[in-house]
């Protein structure tokens, strides 16, 4: 794999695909400036881009600038996240915009190194906001890529077998265009991890690289359920059956509809229906979070949205 000619002709083949096959999506265009590519990117960190694509446009009309998004109250950012779920995305990605406005000028950075340092941007936002917006040459690495990577560097017997980080990120130097803007570049492999070499299933007898994938045909999926914990993630809280972050959307959502607040009885009735007096605990447990984390205020006996 780290023959010259195998790593033009993958170059080659994907690009050619990408140019064919890729979703129109508003960070893919050309007119896409550093602003939109950095609020899709944190829109992009936890929901799938045909929802991020719907939502997009509406956060952007309400907020069209760094600047604009710097004065947003957490109130106001987290109605304009409505349906995007995560709703601490909204306020840390505000938090970079005040930092933007505040420490350079309005001018979004195009140095890594620089972009780390914003609140709420972490190594792979900010290596993807230097390549999708400046084109800077730097290792991108999320999960679709490392997906594609792992299985191009060397043979993975199952589909949910991953080379470590450092063996990714070397591969992904080795294999960044020199001629071919970053951007269009992951954009490419993204697309592939995205609809072709997928996490739970793969369609190699449509991906243009099985000619010179090792795990071309051979990748198969495991038999039986690998848990969160297996897999080496922490499992995620649950209550009634579903993830704790779910619940904890479905407060904010509630909230939304009432500007004025609602009691902590009135939030349990139109969140939770009913509840045992030993899950009144966890209720009260969401609630204390949300607060902390900047998403409400609690005004006497009122849950509001933090202003």
């Amino acid at each position: 794999m780290r023959a010259t000619k195998d790593t033009t002709r993958i170059r080659s083949l994907l690009l050619r695909w990408y140019r064919k096959h890729a979703r129109a999506f508003p960070w893919r265009e050309a007119s896409a400036g550093a602003y939109l590519i950095l609020v899709s990117e944190i829109m992009l960190q936890q929901t799938q881009a045909p929802r991020v694509a719907e939502l997009l446009p509406a956060f952007l009309d309400r907020f069209p600038s760094v600047h604009h998004l710097a004065q947003a109250t957490n109130a106001e950012v987290i109605r304009a996240w409505k349906g995007l779920g995560y709703n601490n995305r909204a306020l840390r990605l505000r938090d970079a915009a005040r930092a933007i406005v505040a420490d350079h000028g309005g001018s979004i950075p195009r140095d890594p190194e620089l972009l780390i340092t914003l609140p709420g941007i972490g190594p792979y936002a900010a290596a993807s906001i230097a390549a999708f917006a400046f084109d800077v040459p730097t290792v991108v690495v999320d999960v679709n890529v490392r997906r594609v990577y792992s299985r191009l560097a060397s043979p993975q017997p199952l589909t949910t077998d991953l080379l470590p980080d450092d063996m990714v990120r070397q591969f992904g130097s080795h294999m960044l265009p020199r001629r071919t803007p970053p951007s269009e570049w992951y954009n490419a492999v993204m697309e592939l991890g995205a609809t072709v070499c997928m996490a739970r299933r793969t369609a190699c007898e449509a991906c243009p690289l099985s000619s010179v994938c090792p795990s071309a045909h051979t990748i198969t999926v495991p038999t039986g359920r690998t848990s969160a914990t297996s897999r080496g993630r922490t499992p995620e809280p649950m209550f009634r059956g579903e993830p704790r972050r779910l619940w904890r959307g479905r407060i904010v959502a509630a909230l939304h509809q009432h500007p004025e607040g609602r009691t902590r009885s009135a939030v349990i009735r139109e969140v939770f229906t009913s509840l045992e007096p030993i899950d009144v605990s966890f209720v009260d447990d969401l609630l204390d979070r949300l607060i902390k984390d900047g998403l409400l205020q609690r005004i006497g006996q009122r849950y509001r949205l933090h202003e």
